[in-house]
């Protein structure tokens, strides 16, 4: 089991993100669509696309002219496991 990074936990400290996560639930979204979803910029989404994507907690593929992202799942499951590590008292989280 990996170890829940700064680079992980630092972009769903966000509420913006963490919306856009949960938006992402649905299913695989366009940049445009999730910026139509929260009223904000272009350039403001693209950012916070950016960090999740750097954190792996999403992930982008081109179909035709747009963007279209989705939920890395891999990702939450591992900060999930590594949290539920506290929760049984494992206090060696470099444990694999």
């Amino acid at each position: 089991m990996r170890a829940c990074s700064t680079k992980r936990s630092k972009p769903l400290s966000d509420p913006t993100r963490r919306q856009i996560l949960e938006f992402l639930r649905r299913g695989p979204k366009s940049a445009g669509e999730i910026s139509e979803q929260f009223g904000t910029s272009g350039a403001t989404i693209s950012h916070h696309l950016s960090v999740l994507k750097d954190a792996g907690l999403v992930s982008d593929e081109k179909r035709g002219k747009y963007i279209f992202y989705e939920l890395d799942t891999s990702v939450l499951q591992d900060m999930l496991a590594w949290v539920a590590g506290f929760a049984k008292g494992d206090g060696d989280e470099t444990k694999q």
